[in-house]
């Protein structure tokens, strides 16, 4: 369950307005087939994408068809029993609804799972039902393992869900200094750049505005970009237009939040977090292994982290208070 949790983890808010989940699938004598997780709203669920690939390795001449309905009644007619008696593991519990994409449950009880393992109960009343289904299929089920963690992967999918969703974007040095024209890794850009074109709201300070001028669009990811919210006391129109920024097509942007916007990010330095600290949900800090002659960061601000990866030469961390 922890290798699954971990592999949900690496696409935490890039599956906005969906939650991150992981999946593990072991064959009938417990050797590891496959880990995956859910990559993108819209796209195969974790399941599906564990399935595919656990088939890809018992058979590599299938070819998989990339889109997730397609690819789910593909396996339903080729999977030649080979994953009969295999085990799953599972952060969310499957679902048991025709969405954009088809029924995880159904999809496990065919192919003759003989086992479920799922962290953390799905409370939504569309998708939830799964492990019921798979128990009259007379496939075992057993919930709770690592709940407290998988609880904990699915509270920025609960908080967007029920309200709104604030995330705090840092990149700093070795030392702890946000200064410098390019702080991050490419891989760091990168996975900012992701969570970028699936956000709501791009949210950063009319001062960084007109410091630095930037673009703050996607374009690593070649995606949409974000709309933005400029917080500032002074109008729109007392900044330079020539700022990159405004200059990007289809951008709406405001100098208030919307209430409709479910998933937040704000992007900026020290005094910015100073001042929206307390507001935010999660942290996403970068840390490139740097050390540079700038101040680092002067701020009380005690986190907890949630999760801890690498980013090419930088380390990065999800946090709470």
């Amino acid at each position: 369950m922890q290798l699954a949790l971990n592999e949900a983890w690496k696409y935490q808010f890039l599956t906005y307005p969906n939650p991150a989940v992981g999946c593990v699938i072991l064959d009938k004598n417990e050797k590891i087939l496959s880990i995956s997780a859910h990559q993108k709203a819209g796209e195969a669920h974790a399941e599906l994408n564990a399935i595919k690939e656990a088939l890809k390795n018992l058979k590599p001449e299938f070819n998989f068809p990339k889109k997730a309905n397609d690819l789910y009644h593909f396996i339903l007619k080729n999977h030649q029993n080979l994953l009969k008696n295999a085990t799953a593991f599972v952060t969310l519990e499957p679902c048991n609804h025709q969405g954009k994409t088809p029924p995880c449950a159904k999809l496990l009880a065919e192919l003759g799972f003989k086992k479920v393992f799922i962290s953390v109960k799905d409370e939504n009343k569309i998708a939830s039902g799964g492990a019921e289904f798979l128990q009259k299929q007379g496939i075992e089920v057993e919930f709770g393992l690592l709940q407290k963690q998988g609880e904990k992967l699915l509270k920025p999918f609960l908080k967007w869900q029920k309200g709104s969703f604030k995330l705090f974007k840092l990149a700093l040095s070795l030392n702890g200094s946000a200064y410098g024209k390019i702080v991050s890794s490419e891989e760091s850009r990168t996975y900012a750049h992701q969570i970028r074109s699936v956000i709501d709201m791009l949210v950063v300070g009319g001062e960084t505005i007109r410091k630095d001028r930037p673009l703050l669009d996607s374009r690593l990811v070649k995606a949409k970009a974000p709309h933005v919210c400029i917080m500032t006391r002074k109008s729109l129109e007392s900044f330079d237009k020539n700022i990159p920024l405004f200059s990007v097509p289809k951008r709406q942007i405001f100098t208030q939040i919307p209430k409709e916007a479910k998933f937040l990010m704000f992007e900026g330095g020290e005094n910015f977090l100073k001042n929206f600290k307390d507001e935010m949900d999660c942290f996403l800090i970068f840390q490139n292994s740097k050390l540079n002659t700038q101040n680092n960061v002067k701020i009380s601000l005690e986190l907890t982290p949630m999760y801890k990866g690498f980013l090419g030469s930088d380390t990065y961390g999800i946090y709470e208070f």
